[in-house]
């Protein structure tokens, strides 16, 4: 037990180490631009229309002192990791407010859009992937290879295309954006409270199943498309996994004692296929923070994504630019650190490491 948790310890140390060097480099991205053009992104909209030419200089250079702009890389560096730490992510003038507030805002649109497509890619690709396996070389396991290769084959934006132009344009079944225009007006209401800003959750605690149902409409094609790619990858690895299994002499001596297969495979070999499956379900996790932003903006979700749209649109912003890549670091080092610590916790091997 001590030898575990001094291994995991080691694990987070490490990567928090890397969150430290990732983000240096981050910021010394920033530092390109000149600290008058960074100092304002520190001042709220407007602002400056109301002070004169002095004023406003002054101010520029009391936001240059406050926040350390001029000093060295590793004195800024310090400060600006520090803000973060604090909450204080900076002001983005084309978001129209502070950074942090601007993420958290727009995080459930993406977490929903997460939380679906995990719960059908990997209950999916596990029984697909042990199917495939049980069946191998036969008529089964030749269609769902067949299907993966094409799932892996096509690139999300293509799929999310096609998904519009035949559920959408042709027969109109389903529709982007997040809900139906006819709803979004009781979503603004008082009587409509935001819980958790997942509708798919908050329809039912305000006993709204139809705002629930009208989410999940909306989610079907860019949840769809999410999963399909990532259904392949975690269901080919389990197939390739179990098939090893499947080839151990235990499961031999088991089939030898006349206990039935299903129970041999369902109850015995999984688990020990369950490794490989894991980390490629994590990985894939990871994996779809970067798609997720191509069918946010197709499907019309006003998510994380729209940060970065928004920070390239007129003019760079570099508040919201570093926010959105910070985030992303952050996500996807909190699920590295997952899986390190369900690695170590499954494969006693890797303690050792």
């Amino acid at each position: 037990m001590t030898r575990l948790i001094s291994s995991l310890i080691k694990r987070v140390l490490s990567l928090i180490l890397t969150l430290f060097i990732i983000t240096a480099v981050l910021y010394a991205t920033v530092l390109f631009t000149p600290a008058e053009t960074r100092a304002t992104l520190f001042m709220p909209r407007n602002i400056s229309a109301h002070m004169t030419d002095e004023q406003y200089q002054n101010h520029i250079e009391n936001i240059i002192e406050q926040y350390h702009l001029n000093d060295p890389y590793p004195v800024q560096y310090y400060h600006w990791i520090t803000s973060l730490i604090k909450g204080n992510w900076g002001y983005s003038p084309t978001l129209q407010q502070d950074v942090l507030a601007g993420i958290i805002q727009r995080t459930p649109v993406t977490a929903e859009l997460t939380l679906f497509s995990l719960l059908i890619f990997i209950p999916f690709g596990l029984i697909s992937g042990v199917v495939a396996a049980a069946k191998e070389k036969k008529l089964g396991d030749h269609s769902f290879r067949f299907a993966a290769s094409i799932a892996t084959s096509l690139p999300p934006f293509i799929l999310a295309l096609l998904l519009m132009v035949i559920f959408y344009v042709d027969l109109y079944w389903f529709a982007p954006g997040r809900s139906s225009f006819n709803l979004n007006t009781l979503l603004t209401r008082e009587g409509f409270h935001l819980y958790t800003g997942l509708l798919t959750v908050d329809g039912l605690i305000n006993r709204r199943p139809d705002i629930t149902i009208d989410a999940l409409r909306h989610l079907a094609m860019p949840v769809f498309t999410l999963a399909v790619a990532h259904w392949a990858t975690l269901a080919r690895v389990t197939r390739v996994s179990m098939i090893d299994e499947l080839k151990q002499d235990y499961v031999v001596a088991a089939r030898a004692r006349g206990i039935a297969e299903g129970r041999i495979i369902w109850r015995h070999t999984l688990r020990n296929a369950t490794a490989p499956a894991l980390t490629s379900s994590l990985l894939s996790a990871a994996a779809l923070l970067t798609s997720v932003f191509v069918v946010e903006i197709i499907f019309s979700f006003r998510g994380i994504s729209e940060i970065a749209v928004m920070s390239m649109a007129y003019v760079p912003d570099s508040a919201a630019a570093l926010g959105f890549a910070i985030y992303n670091v952050i996500i996807v080092w909190f699920l590295m650190v997952i899986l390190d610590l369900l690695q170590s916790w499954l494969n006693p091997r890797m303690r050792q490491q």
